[in-house]
């Protein structure tokens, strides 16, 4: 029953307004203030098992070299917490990075990376704005182990379908 309401008007709905392809261009800082790489994106968002998730599979380049990504988008209504699991050919190598978030205005999820094994992990929070049914806005910040944030990813997409 929780679900079904859900579906219907609450954020499974909302996640549902994701499902379609995109386009798009991704902005890339490697360094706060100074942008690596802008390079087009293209993105399609399918929502899967019967609504409780959205498959999120994109690709794009970085500095002229070609990637691509998918990312499992849900909501535990248990935890009442955005969830996602991460992977793609440049980010993660072979990790999957698992993410969590608190219920807000935009769909926002926090998760961590290895970074070697003499480091503490730093941390990654992404944030998904809905601008409206045709426009989304994907951010990505790096979050340093004292707690710092900064940019590492925009991606400006448009509905293509």
């Amino acid at each position: 029953m929780k679900f079904a309401e859900s579906k219907e008007g609450g954020i499974h709905a909302k996640l549902g307004k994701l499902a379609g392809e995109w386009s798009g261009m991704t902005t890339t800082w490697f360094e706060p203030d100074v942008v690596a790489d802008e390079s087009p994106m293209t993105g399609k968002m399918t929502s899967i098992l019967d609504g409780r998730f959205v498959l999120y599979e994109y690709k794009g380049e970085m500095t002229g070299k070609p990637f691509e990504g998918l990312t499992i988008f849900g909501f535990d209504l248990a935890t009442n917490k955005f969830q996602a699991a991460w992977v793609d050919s440049f980010h993660m190598s072979t990790a999957i990075m698992l993410s969590e978030g608190d219920v807000g205005e935009k769909l926002s999820v926090f998760g961590t990376y290895f970074t070697g094994a003499e480091t503490p992990r730093w941390g990654w929070r992404t944030e998904i704005d809905i601008v409206d049914d045709n426009n989304i806005l994907i951010t990505a910040f790096n979050v340093s182990p004292e707690g710092e944030e900064a940019k590492a990813t925009e991606t400006r997409y448009s509905r293509i379908v």
